[in-house]
């Protein structure tokens, strides 16, 4: 049997609450492959990583099965998530990248990352 491993979760000084949000890529392993190289560390655009911690956000992982992404978005208590959306569309080069990404992806044209990405419920945890 395999050996699975985790994901080390980072430790913060204050309370965060979490986003989990979903998005389907193209189901085409060519497309799907360039998508995961667009976000390695050494392709990933820094104007985009530092827009995304510009408007507050601590951590966001995406995880991958198949052609179906999954998003983890960790912000303090007081994160307003539309208003955080809202000044990320207006930052460098953001609009840029939302259409360059938008090829791998089911989307409209044009669309934003907010309007991309659909926001998950929660329905379960251990309830402590």
């Amino acid at each position: 049997m395999e050996k699975i491993e985790g994901y080390r979760v980072r430790s913060y000084s204050q309370p965060v609450k979490r986003y989990c949000q979903t998005l389907s890529l193209r189901n085409n392993p060519e497309l799907i492959a360039a998508y995961k190289k667009a976000h390695s560390k050494e392709e990933a655009w820094p104007e985009i990583r530092a827009g995304i911690r510009e408007v507050g956000i601590l951590e966001m992982e995406i995880y991958i099965i198949g052609s179906k992404l999954f998003m983890i978005v960790e912000t303090p208590l007081d994160f307003d998530w539309n208003t955080a959306m809202g000044k990320l569309a207006k930052l460098p080069r953001q609009a840029e990248w939302e259409d360059y990404v938008a090829k791998f992806q089911q989307c409209a044209e044009g669309a934003t990352s907010d309007e991309k990405w659909q926001m998950m419920e929660r329905m379960f945890y251990l309830y402590d």
